[in-house]
């Protein structure tokens, strides 16, 4: 079946549903362990688990400085849709995976700046789904 637009769009939300459904479930996992490690124990020993549970469930909300669906900004977007070409240049052949911690983003911020740089075909691709890699033109 041909990449179609609607189903390019189709594919671009599941994705993203995935990735949030993702964050929930490691943030639920992250306060079940935090109540785990909060629990029980003498008055002292629970004090002291529970700032660092709480440090450790703090962490992930801290790397996040927009709201939950705030859009990026337009300079923000092009400045990583540049940095992921310049990375692309660099690093040819790689998987968004390996892309992703290279550049040191998630997967989901560069899914974006991937689709521009393909539609503007300043990058090739070779491959499908997860095994898709990354190539200047």
């Amino acid at each position: 079946m041909a990449n179609t637009p609607v189903s390019d769009r189709i594919r671009s939300r599941v994705e993203a549903f995935v990735d949030e459904l993702s964050d929930l479930i490691r943030q639920s996992a992250m306060d079940t362990v935090a109540q785990v490690l909060g629990g029980g124990g003498d008055g002292e020993a629970r004090r002291g688990r529970r700032g660092a549970a709480g440090r450790a469930a703090a962490e992930p909300r801290a790397a996040r400085p927009r709201a939950k669906g705030a859009k990026r900004s337009q300079d923000e977007l092009e400045r990583l849709t540049n940095r992921l070409l310049a990375y692309i240049k660099s690093n040819p052949g790689q998987r968004i995976e390996q892309v992703a911690k290279g550049m040191g983003v998630s997967t989901r911020e560069l899914n974006l700046p991937a689709k521009k740089l393909l539609a503007n075909k300043a990058i090739r691709t070779k491959g499908q789904k997860r095994a898709t890699q990354y190539f200047p033109r």
